[in-house]
């Protein structure tokens, strides 16, 4: 499981509210909470996203509150991963619940520029900057965190049985 896009950088301490704003909570559609992502931090992010880029935070993302609307309007985006120094651990449980890949590196956090092209081996736990010619070592996934991502998310892999990694 890979992947492999443009770095839209962010600091530290990025709370859910400043992910999704509580204002745009009536709705769990991906699609509507993806067009509010982060308007209250930078209200151009939103038209800077193509398809599979990679946010990299700081410390501390995705603290706040425990609503799975902010890992939904992220993957909504079309962002394909997020990696951050640490999550808070509610943001980290609710990221894998709906399918949403993140990864934890101290390292990739700080050498990480916005713009870099970077590629990410979910199952290796290396995260290769292109643009920098460097690799960083992040946590890998094990086996079963791979499959729930594969099927979308928790409730995706309940109701597909649990299939193997090889098998998708």
């Amino acid at each position: 499981m890979k992947a492999q896009g443009k770095v839209i950088k962010l600091g530290d301490n990025i709370d859910t509210d400043l992910i999704i704003a509580a204002r745009y909570l009536s709705t769990s559609d991906p699609y509507e909470l993806a067009k509010h992502f982060m308007e209250d931090y930078d209200d151009t992010i939103v038209s800077r996203i193509s398809q599979g880029d990679i946010i990299v935070a700081g410390k501390n993302f995705g603290c706040g509150s425990s609503r799975e609307h902010a890992p939904i309007a992220i993957k909504g985006s079309g962002i394909s991963c997020v990696i951050a120094e640490n999550y808070a651990r509610i943001f980290y449980r609710n990221s894998f619940n709906i399918g949403l890949p993140i990864i934890e590196s101290k390292e990739a956090s700080e050498r990480i520029e916005n713009g870099d092209e970077i590629k990410v081996n979910f199952s290796s736990g290396e995260i290769e900057n292109i643009s920098k010619k460097e690799v960083y070592k992040g946590q890998a996934y094990p086996e079963f965190i791979q499959n729930i991502i594969k099927d979308g998310g928790l409730v995706g892999y309940v109701k597909e049985g649990g299939k193997k990694v090889d098998e998708v």
